[in-house]
């Protein structure tokens, strides 16, 4: 017989663990909800026409491609088989692929259905992504991405905004993190200050894994990418540089005096600054002269996450672009975004043992089964404790005792319920608190308010 398995980079989740990602998603959804974001969802395929070119020729290689149904070979020739150019065979067996990110998903579909959108568009998406990337520990072919964006609006209110919703997501969780930010517009006016303006992707690339590899790896690094030693130099006062936000932005808006973008960038976080110092937030809010993310993507303002209880890396993410949908022919639609990594999210509640009893608890009560006539007598109540919100579960066979017992004790039942000849006379149950081993004698009413007030 064939050992059961299923394939590398993926995952199957057990109740306790489908809980735990319930109580993430259903978190986060509450926070979008409540400013006021939209859910959408595409499809788990994609055409290759919309999926190719959009993440480089890398990506294009972790793109899953489904063949074609039906006799798929039967449009090639003999040459093209024996030929075996399998990027060629590739474009003629596959039309579809699975969606390798949220982000160009979205930006089809606000192309696709731009007549019927009411902008600024926010919307968010929670679904599983695919990437046919080498497995490896905390990384899957198979994963979810929760994203938040708004469309259609350059006003920085959206970037104060997805903060906040940042802030009240971890608040909600119990998880101390620090909110990092950066600009784009201060990275390329940071490169004209040191006279290296076509080497912006390069030093941020390199300036963006300071916390990984060090100041003199980084050095090295762009030394070898073409920097001069007079650049390299004149670089290194600023991303080592400390104090406070507002002493951070004094000193590169003096830097960047003559850099009209560089300018542009400090006024923009000067102004996010300044309304969440009005409005207050529960975590900590820093500068991060270093902090890059995809350079080629983000136009603006940058966002990074990181928790600061337990080490890993980033666990949200974001920023501001300009043009989105004009990889679809529809060019000059500005938006911001973020995205929750709810696998780190899932391992930094697992380490600080943060989930709530409610979040991962499932039946409430149970009712021991004794035969035919007390299970008749039980089922009205039975209905009446899940009318009022319990869980309840009633055994559905008249087994030992013992067992009925083990299945409550396994299950992280609270409360057995047990009616026999006596309870039935009486027009009773026995309630059974499992945590403490009480017992009750209490009418339906009575079981129902005390399970009631525990929850």
């Amino acid at each position: 017989m064939n050992k059961s398995s299923i394939p590398k980079g993926t995952r199957d989740f057990s109740p306790i663990e489908m809980s735990k990602r319930n109580y993430i998603f259903d978190t986060i959804k509450s926070v979008f909800a409540l400013y006021g974001y939209k859910q959408i969802e595409t499809p788990a395929m994609e055409t290759l026409q919309t999926l190719l070119g959009k993440y480089g020729e890398e990506g294009d290689k972790l793109l899953f491609k489904i063949l074609n149904s039906g006799d798929y070979l039967s449009k090639l020739s003999d040459n093209e088989l024996q030929n075996g150019d399998s990027l060629h065979l590739a474009s003629k067996l596959c039309e579809k692929g699975l969606r390798y990110d949220l982000t160009v998903p979205f930006a089809r579909f606000v192309v696709m259905h731009r007549d019927e959108l009411q902008l600024p568009f926010k919307r968010y998406q929670i679904q599983p992504v695919w990437r046919a990337d080498r497995p490896q520990k905390g990384r899957y072919r198979e994963f979810y991405q929760c994203d938040a964006d708004v469309v259609g609006s350059d006003s920085l209110l959206n970037e104060v905004e997805l903060v906040q919703i940042v802030d009240t997501v971890f608040k909600r969780f119990g998880i101390r993190v620090q909110i990092k930010i950066n600009n784009r517009k201060i990275l390329t006016g940071i490169a004209e200050y040191i006279d290296e303006a076509d080497k912006i992707v390069d030093i941020t690339v390199a300036i963006d894994k300071l916390d990984k590899i060090g100041i003199d790896n980084v050095n090295a690094e762009l030394a070898a990418d073409g920097l001069s030693a007079e650049a390299i130099e004149k670089l290194q006062p600023i991303i080592s540089m400390s104090g406070s936000n507002e002493e951070k932005l004094d000193v590169i808006s003096g830097l960047l005096k003559d850099s009209e973008i560089g300018q542009k960038g400090v006024e923009e976080l000067r102004y996010i600054f300044g309304v969440l110092k009005n409005i207050g937030l529960e975590n900590e809010l820093q500068f991060d002269l270093t902090l890059a993310r995809g350079l080629n993507y983000y136009t603006g303002a940058i966002f990074e996450v990181k928790a600061l209880d337990v080490q890993i890396g980033s666990i949200t993410g974001g920023g501001r672009y300009d043009n989105l949908t004009g990889i679809f022919g529809m060019p000059g639609l500005s938006g911001v975004g973020i995205s929750f990594g709810a696998d780190r999210i899932f391992d930094v509640l697992n380490a600080l043992d943060l989930y709530p009893d409610n979040a991962v608890s499932g039946t409430q009560l149970l009712f021991i089964n004794f035969g035919e006539r007390e299970t008749a007598y039980c089922l009205p109540i039975v209905s009446k404790a899940r009318s009022c919100g319990i869980s309840t579960e009633i055994y559905p066979d008249a087994v030992k005792m013992k067992k009925q017992m083990a299945y409550a004790n396994n299950n992280k039942i609270r409360y057995v319920a047990l009616a026999g000849e006596n309870e039935m006379k009486e027009n009773k149950i026995t309630l059974k608190n499992m945590v403490d081993g009480e017992q009750k004698l209490v009418d339906a009413d009575e079981l129902v308010s005390i399970i009631c007030n525990e929850k």
